[in-house]
């Protein structure tokens, strides 16, 4: 899309009452993996698009960051490189590409800070609906699969009732080591199963006001 496309969209979202983007360039045309080749009159980086976006005004504009680097990286710190050139653009806060240990994220975060750079780094969390195919997402994402993840999904491909009970109780444990290690935010990957997640969040404590309301 060109520039002014994509800022007629913007001022179309901002008019409907809508208060946070989440400014992200996508995977290429043909899919994860292609050569990247943004529009000839379009935006040429996110920080770009984040400028544009805070121009219009009105937003709050999230931003991605990657604790194991973007695969298209060369290295994390290329990569916090371009996490600071967002942040100068105006990005409010990154929400992090899932990762499945918390010290991967800590450390990330400690080098994000030697930089500079002082947003709110959202930890991503993905609930393993599938093993097989979130291992495979994990992959072409340049994250990480630890050999205890696959451990507690071994044997389970023909049981997903099982399967989304160790889904709930690995997410939970990692959202409240985070929160015993003073992360208070976090963004779900639902993956279209919000159904999940859901579970997880009561797992965790958390209710919705109308839940609140109807238990009052």
């Amino acid at each position: 899309a060109t520039c002014a496309e994509i800022d007629e969209i913007v001022r179309s979202y901002k008019a409907a009452g809508v208060q946070a983007i989440v400014a992200l360039r996508g995977d290429p045309p043909g899919g994860a993996g292609k050569a990247y080749e943004p529009h000839p009159d379009g935006y040429q980086t996110t920080a770009d698009l984040v400028a544009s976006i805070k121009a219009i005004g009105g937003f709050e504009v999230f931003v991605s960051a990657y604790p194991e680097k973007h695969p298209e990286s060369l290295s994390v710190n290329a990569d916090i490189e371009v996490l600071r050139h967002k942040v100068d653009a105006g990005a409010d806060k990154a929400v992090t590409q899932f990762f499945f240990e918390n010290d991967i994220y800590f450390r990330y975060l400690d080098k994000v800070r030697a930089k500079g750079i002082d947003i709110p780094i959202v930890p991503g969390i993905v609930p393993v609906q599938n093993f097989r195919q979130t291992a495979n997402f994990a992959k072409r994402a340049g994250a990480s699969v630890p050999q205890w993840l696959a451990d507690r999904f071994d044997g389970l491909d023909d049981d997903p009732a099982t399967r989304r009970l160790i889904a709930a109780a690995v997410a939970a444990e990692q959202v409240i080591d985070l929160l015993d290690r003073g992360i208070t935010e976090f963004h779900f990957y639902t993956m279209n199963r919000a159904d999940l997640v859901y579970a997880i969040c009561h797992l965790l404590g958390l209710r919705s006001k109308v839940e609140k309301q109807q238990a009052a």
